[in-house]
């Protein structure tokens, strides 16, 4: 077996099975002495999926021989295949294993004639988890506020494992990923801080540590992540074929002038290809998501798009590791954060953050089961060094997804873990001499908590006015609230009636946690919503 220093980059290339030894000193190809070894996903100091799922080991061999897996006193054999790209291949089931190790896999196999074992070291099992989406995922640990700290406080996580994917296309579906950034490491102030734009995922890594402060077992994060990408990128055929996507492209990608040097991709499945179908034959637990950007110059059918990928990417995992991931693993985003500093713009990024959420306004709901949000729209930073599109808060964004994790993707029944959320809007018309309307937007008790709302503005909500055939939006003012509900004024120009109400509806609803709504109990705001509501 060779060994590649965890820092260096992994090159593979399938077809003349060639692989870099000591790509840092030398960045040459040189031939594999043989064809027996495990897939690139694995490695020393990973994480194994524990019980009650089993996880699925596999790699590459002679054809016809037959190998032997061992773990512990477990001895699973099987025999090597021709696999989906002409190569001989092999995989095993393990038996579920609770959380711990470490453990130590090793294969045995002939090649040529000659018996070769192959070794899996310091390997736990634990919780592995999926980090994707484009650059506010990629954006690193050394990029966040206070990066040095959080840098420093990855030393006390040994038993959080950390893989990048590298950044890679494909027109066609892989088999194994083509190159690895960062092979398996441990958590450390070295392996969380490879640089700019490289490793670690910040909001990856503080969703990570903010679950093993709770849960204290190991976890493995997976980040495979790439800037300036759309859903549509991230996407099988399939999903995109059940929302009638047609073409082969995204035309109109949203992007800043600051943002131009992350325009990954835009071609339809590339990403899915070669970042996420590698990764299909391996158990999980779960997968979060923080992407939405490139997609808000063309906003209106990512209700469609973002649910459907979330719906084949559960059944292509259950599929590819013979139904041992869960149908409907946990699956976690962030809902879009602010962009600019103009509190008047109303783009397409309010339009993304409904759709998110399946215009529900909220997750989990009927379309997206098992869903869980972060919201981040009163976490923007205008003055980020690295673009408004990018705020470097990522520390309340992972604690956010973590909190709403807990709550979904583990069932902790203790927490609160959303912002209030609209119950039902109450619209009264003013008197004939009046023109000044009323709304009580009512909130369901169980998202504000024990400790009711609590205002931290009195403006966000805004009425839709209406006439048959003429509308205007108008602004309309917190006036009173109550343990679970606002009371709202706002006038409507003459003869024209109010027909709907929305809250938060812009790029930049409110500056750093000065949003209008949010729970005593947990600190976290109110979602975004539109409503349209019949009148009193």
């Amino acid at each position: 077996m060779m060994f590649v220093s965890k820092f260096c980059t992994i090159f593979l290339v399938l077809e003349a099975t060639f692989f870099t030894s000591n790509v840092c000193a030398f960045s040459k190809m040189v031939k594999l002495e043989s064809v027996f070894r495990f897939a690139n996903i694995y490695g020393d100091h990973m994480v194994l999926q524990m019980k009650p799922f089993s996880a699925v080991v596999w790699g590459f061999g002679e054809i016809g021989q037959t190998v032997d897996v061992k773990l512990g006193g477990e001895v699973q054999t099987t025999e090597v295949v021709k696999g989906p790209e002409g190569s001989g291949v092999w995989k095993v089931t393990l038996d579920s294993r609770g959380a711990g190790g470490p453990y130590n896999i090793t294969a045995t196999s002939k090649v040529d004639n000659v018996m070769k074992t192959i070794t899996l070291e310091d390997v736990l099992f634990g919780d592995v988890w999926v980090c994707s989406g484009q650059s506010n995922m990629q954006f690193t640990v050394s990029q966040a506020i206070n990066a040095s700290e959080a840098s420093k406080e990855a030393d006390n996580y040994p038993e959080i494992r950390l893989f990048t994917a590298s950044l890679i296309e494909s027109e066609t579906p892989l088999y194994e990923l083509k190159e690895v950034e960062q092979p398996w490491s441990v958590a450390s102030s070295e392996t969380v801080n490879g640089g700019t734009w490289k490793y670690f995922s910040a909001v990856c890594w503080f969703y990570g540590k903010n679950l093993y402060d709770q849960f204290k077992r190991p976890l493995g994060l997976v980040a495979t992540d790439w800037g300036g990408t759309p859903v549509e990128a991230w996407s099988s055929p399939d999903a995109l074929r059940k929302c009638n996507v047609t073409g082969n492209k995204v035309d109109n990608l949203y992007l800043l002038p600051e943002d131009e040097s992350f325009k990954g991709p835009q071609s339809h499945s590339v990403l899915y290809n070669a970042m996420i179908h590698p990764f299909l034959n391996m158990t999980i637990y779960g997968a979060i998501w923080y992407q939405g950007e490139a997609n808000a110059g063309a906003p209106y059918n990512y209700n469609c798009t973002f649910p459907a990928m979330i719906d084949d990417w559960r059944s292509k995992w259950f599929y590819g590791t013979d139904e041992l991931t869960d149908p409907e693993f946990p699956f976690g985003f962030v809902q879009l954060s602010a962009n600019g500093n103009d509190s008047t713009i109303a783009d397409g990024f309010p339009v993304i953050r409904w759709a998110q959420t399946a215009n529900y306004g909220y997750v989990p709901n009927l379309r997206e089961t098992n869903v869980f949000m972060a919201v981040a729209m009163d976490l923007g930073n205008a003055s980020s060094p690295y673009g408004s599109v990018h705020p470097n808060d990522k520390q309340d964004v992972g604690y956010r997804l973590a909190l709403a994790g807990r709550a979904v993707a583990y069932g902790d029944l203790d927490v609160y873990y959303s912002g209030p959320i609209v119950s039902d809007v109450i619209i009264t018309a003013p008197a004939k001499s009046n023109t000044t309307w009323i709304a009580t937007v009512k909130y369901h008790h169980e998202s504000v908590g024990l400790g009711g709302i609590e205002l931290r503005s009195d403006h966000g909500f805004e009425f839709y006015c209406a006439l048959p055939g003429q509308s205007e939006i108008t602004q309309a003012k917190i006036v009173s609230s109550d343990f679970s509900s606002v009371h709202v004024t706002g006038d409507c120009p003459h003869e024209m009636s109010v027909q709907g109400i929305r809250y938060a509806w812009y790029t930049k609803p409110c500056d750093f946690k000065k949003c209008a709504v949010y729970s005593k109990e947990n600190d976290l705001p109110g979602p975004p919503f539109t409503w349209n509501a019949p009148v009193n």
